[in-house]
C-alpha cells in the first residue's frame, strides 16, 4: 500500500540572478513499512525534499500525499495539526525539551494534543529504545546516543504515517551511529514504521530497503 506520494515537486528560491532551484520536478512513492533512505552531497536537494515531505515548507509546485491526503492543500493550521499526527520528526540535533524528562520529551506529542498515553505502548518503546533505566533523567543527563534515542521515541509515539529522520547520526560518534540505524531498523521491522531517512553518508543508506539518489535537485537514481 503506497503510503507517501510525491508528484513533479519543485522548489525555487529566489529570482532572476539569485534563482536556485533545490528541487526541479522530483516524483516518486513509498510503501507503507518501508524504510527508504535519500542519499546525496551537500546542494543537493535532499533537505529541502524532507521539509517539503514533512509539510515544514511549501513547495513551489508539485504536491506531496501522506496517506492520500494532499497536504498542501491544507491551511496553515490544519497543516501543523496533520504534521503532528501523522509525521514524525527526527532532527540531527535531538531539540529535546531541557526542562522535561525522558518520559515527557517522548510523550510530548500526545500531550500537545490533549490525547492520552497508551502506558503499555510507552513502557514498550522505553524499551526497544534500550532506556528504561534513563526515563526519569533529563536530556543534559544523558549522551548524545541516548539524547537520540529519545528523539526517536517521540517520533514514533503517535503511531505516524511516516517518520522522517534528518541526518540522524550527523551528530554522533561511529559507535553511536551504528545503534541508532540498528535502532531505526528495528522500529521499522518491529512496528512496521513506514521511515524516510536522508544521509551524505551511502554506508548508513544501506541499512534503508531501498536507496533513492538526489543529485542537483534530480533523482539519479531510484
Amino acid at each position: 500500500m503506497e503510503i507517501v506520494k510525491v508528484e513533479s515537486l519543485t522548489k525555487v528560491y529566489g529570482k532572476d540572478n539569485t534563482k536556485v532551484v533545490a528541487l526541479d520536478n522530483v516524483s516518486f512513492s513509498v510503501e507503507q513499512g518501508e524504510f527508504v533512505a535519500i542519499v546525496g552531497a551537500s546542494g543537493s536537494g535532499k533537505s529541502t525534499l524532507l521539509h517539503l515531505l514533512g509539510g515544514v515548507d511549501r513547495p513551489t509546485s508539485g504536491k506531496v500525499f501522506i496517506g492520500g491526503k494532499n497536504i498542501y492543500e491544507l491551511s496553515d493550521d490544519k497543516l501543523a495539526i496533520f504534521r503532528r499526527r501523522e509525521v514524525g520528526l527526527i532532527y540531527q540535533f535531538y531539540n529535546l525539551i531541557p526542562v522535561l524528562n525522558v518520559e515527557e520529551n517522548i510523550t510530548l506529542p500526545l500531550d500537545l494534543d490533549n490525547k492520552s498515553v497508551e502506558p503499555e505502548r510507552l513502557n514498550n518503546l522505553i524499551k526497544l529504545l534500550g532506556l528504561s533505566n534513563r526515563k526519569n533523567h533529563l536530556p543534559n543527563e544523558l549522551s548524545g546516543g541516548q539524547q537520540q534515542r529519545v528523539s526517536i521515541g517521540r517520533a514514533l509515539i503517535t503511531h505516524p504515517s511516516v517518520v522522517l529522520a534528518d541526518e540522524p547520526t550527523g551528530n554522533l560518534d561511529s559507535k553511536s551511529s551504528d545503534e541508532i540505524m540498528t535502532l531505526l531498523k528495528r522500529s521499522n521491522e518491529e512496528y512496521k514504521q513506514t521511515i524516510i531517512m536522508i544521509t551524505h553518508n551511502m554506508e548508513l543508506a544501506k541499512v534503508a530497503d531501498r536507496i533513492i539518489v538526489l543529485e542537483d535537485g534530480h533523482i539519479k537514481e531510484n
